[in-house]
């Protein structure tokens, strides 16, 4: 993935730190009803990220410098205007600083290759244990799969008790229901794809009525995606009015907006793209569906991480990261971690604000645990076959 040519910028001064963590929440939504209004000057939906979760931190070491960090972004007008039309949002998203694509791959690399002490290990794997949404997403799955996949989520390791749960489930809409039930009385949220998930493509009133089947089956969380085809051919208004429709249909549930990062070609358009879901009210964005060849990578993870530390910069709202696709091992798994507390900080190191979606990683999780906790490996059949 590259970032698109553009003139040298201007020398910008040194980056900002966002506020502190200890100031304090911005304001309650007024209400997804309001916010679904396209009028000429759309008020920017708040934030419902903060989903309640286990919260950890993981030790890791001072960051170098970050060569991919834009500069001052207060010339960037008033958020609240920029949705007016497709030409404003276009200015806008355009205007965003370009990507140094060299600076953004070392700087991935570099955190990504940091080693991390046994007993921050420990932390670590607790942590990206209780950040998994456990994900089975394929036509196969039946009933009986889900219910399956729910056990797991409640008794990750059913040998061990201190083990944490994971944040959520993720399934179809029409297995909702069969999740809500499996899950029910325990903190393990149910997610469920939708809007035409994987492509994105069909009718709004066809991907609101998929949103709603699965908010009324009880889902907590919806992942939808969004329609890289508008986007890609400029159509920012038409993606942006989409997400804020598809987040009045899911009324209390919070929204994860998938921009499949494979498919949009440059890094600049990861962040525009991830600048454009925030505008409209997501809670979360997300890199991918999993169904594509290139689905998260530390590079492109580190986009959208920069971009909600910006967002949070000029707009005070928080809003969520989740990677997901191609992230199999503990080792895959700390890596998101250390590029988060880099980029963002502790704060965003719980499950209410980044996510790992996986189906295959909390086995390697638990094997890794085993062996901290044993010096051994366990064996084959000591974690179950998803």
């Amino acid at each position: 993935m590259s970032s698109e040519p553009a003139a040298p910028p201007a020398s910008p001064p040194s980056p900002q730190p966002p506020p502190s963590p200890q100031s304090p929440e911005p304001p309650a939504s007024a209400g997804p009803a309001a916010q679904a209004a396209a009028g000429p000057s759309p008020t920017l939906p708040a934030s419902r990220a903060d989903v309640p979760g286990p919260a950890g931190s993981a030790a890791s070491p001072p960051a170098p410098a970050d060569p991919a960090a834009p500069g001052d972004l207060g010339d960037l007008g008033d958020l609240a205007d920029v949705a007016s039309s497709n030409a404003t949002l276009r200015r806008f998203l355009h205007g965003l600083p370009g990507v140094d694509a060299v600076g953004l791959e070392a700087r991935a690399q570099v955190l990504g290759s940091r080693s991390v002490k046994t007993t921050s290990k420990r932390l670590a794997i607790d942590l990206a244990i209780s950040m998994v949404d456990l994900t089975s997403l394929e036509g196969a799955d039946t009933p009986g799969r889900v219910r399956s996949l729910c056990g797991k989520a409640l008794v990750p390791d059913p040998g061990v008790r201190d083990v944490p749960r994971v944040a959520a489930v993720c399934v179809y809409p029409d297995l909702v229901g069969v999740a809500v039930e499996a899950l029910a009385g325990s903190e393990v949220a149910v997610a469920s794809v939708a809007t035409a998930f994987p492509s994105g493509r069909g009718p709004l009133e066809a991907k609101l009525a998929d949103t709603r089947l699965a908010v009324a089956a009880g889902a907590a969380e919806i992942d939808m995606v969004i329609d890289r085809g508008a986007f890609l051919a400029g159509d920012y208004r038409r993606v942006f009015e989409e997400i804020v429709a598809v987040r009045e249909a899911c009324g209390g549930a919070h929204l994860k907006v998938i921009l499949e990062n494979g498919e949009l070609v440059t890094y600049d358009n990861v962040r525009r793209a991830s600048w454009l879901a925030m505008l409209a009210g997501a809670d979360f964005v997300k890199t991918s569906t999993g169904k594509v060849a290139v689905n998260a990578t530390p590079a492109n993870t580190l986009v959208m991480l920069q971009a909600v530390r910006d967002f949070f910069r000029l707009s005070g709202r928080r809003v969520g990261v989740k990677a997901a696709g191609g992230i199999r091992t503990a080792k895959d798994a700390i890596r998101y971690l250390v590029l988060v507390n880099e980029t963002l900080g502790e704060e965003w190191l719980t499950p209410r604000r980044f996510r790992l979606g996986a189906s295959s990683l909390l086995n390697d999780l638990l094997m890794q645990r085993h062996k901290l906790a044993t010096g051994a490996y366990g064996g084959p059949d000591y974690v179950t076959v998803d």
